[in-house]
């Protein structure tokens, strides 16, 4: 395996976000790894992996439509090298999927593994701050050997590409925190302002207004932003509820 240093370089900026084409968000990320992992390894194929939180659904990637599949299906499954990696944090080197111990360990991956052409398999884990967050799955054939040296690039990009994923990861998340919070504010506001047009219309208290808005919400089974909303318009009066 053989690698121009100034095409490696560009790869390594790639992954890193960079190249002048803006914040590339983690679907993006993932696709880019797959892809250039692909091609630098000179590998069959390739799928990628990546769920920060345990909680949260895998993202992934693959460098064709039959690898995703296949990644997809094994997450369902919990079987395969993707998982294995993940759930352990460890490196699995290259694995024959002809032989009985790939069968044993992977009775549903690996024959599906080796209908795609592919006869040998690894994965590496993509690391975070306190544990693995995804893995990077190699599937390969007998004219592409998965070597020491392939699997150490491979782990490079990996941890390199671990880096931005979770920059991206934390922005993303931050966008849904800010806009929640927006949401919120307004919410707020607007229920604020229908107590206040409430308190005049009727001369009630601002605990009264309240429960006249809530009343109505639940009786006509509507969101109670909504409600506010109307009153704040005018288009709707809801009647104080009989003491």
């Amino acid at each position: 395996m053989t690698t121009a240093p100034h095409h490696l370089a560009s790869v390594f900026v790639e992954l890193a976000g960079g190249g002048g084409q803006g914040p590339p968000g983690v679907p993006a990320l993932l696709h880019r790894l797959a892809e250039r992992s692909r091609e630098l390894l000179a590998v069959r194929a390739t799928a990628v992996v990546f769920s920060p939180r345990s909680r949260d659904a895998p993202q992934m990637a693959a460098s064709d439509t039959a690898a995703h599949r296949l990644e997809a299906d094994a997450v369902a499954w919990n079987e395969g090298p993707g998982p294995a990696c993940r759930r352990t944090g460890t490196a699995l080197g290259g694995t024959a999927l002809t032989g009985a111990v790939a069968r044993q360990r992977w009775p549903r991956y690996a024959p599906r593994a080796l209908t795609l052409g592919c006869t040998h398999a690894a994965a590496l884990p993509i690391k975070g701050h306190s544990g693995p967050v995804g893995a990077l799955v190699l599937l390969a054939d007998r004219q592409t050997p998965l070597t020491a040296d392939l699997l150490a690039l491979g782990q490079s990009l990996a941890d390199f590409a671990a880096v931005t994923l979770l920059r991206e990861h934390e922005v993303e998340a931050g966008r849904v925190l800010a806009a929640q919070l927006e949401h919120a504010l307004t919410t707020r506001v607007v229920i604020e302002q229908a107590k206040g047009a409430l308190t005049v219309r009727h001369d009630l208290t601002p605990e009264a207004a309240f429960t006249v808005l809530r009343g109505y919400a639940r009786s006509h089974r509507r969101l109670l932003t909504d409600v506010a909303r109307e009153v704040v318009e005018g288009r709707l009066d809801p009647k104080q509820p009989d003491a």
